[in-house]
């Protein structure tokens, strides 16, 4: 049993690690909302600048924004 916990949880790490290897070495994705398109329709059909993305279709991915929050944690504690 034990065999089977050790496996999920390295699974689990390989796809953190590889997740944040992504992030890294590309910051930036599509916006959800939007999926890109850099507008949304609205409810009486007309279009809009999505709010979200500021109307560039994308933004900066969770993970990048981890990075650059334990970054700067890292070098707030070191100054």
């Amino acid at each position: 049993m034990t065999t089977i916990a050790l496996l999920a949880s390295l699974a689990i790490l390989g796809y953190a690690l590889c997740y944040l290897a992504v992030c890294a070495a590309s910051p930036w994705g599509r916006c959800r909302r939007c999926h890109g398109r850099r507008y949304h329709r609205t409810a009486i059909g007309t279009r809009r600048d999505c709010r979200r993305c500021d109307g560039t279709g994308i933004r900066v991915r969770l993970g990048r924004r981890l990075i650059d929050y334990i970054r700067a944690e890292y070098r707030a504690g070191h100054q």
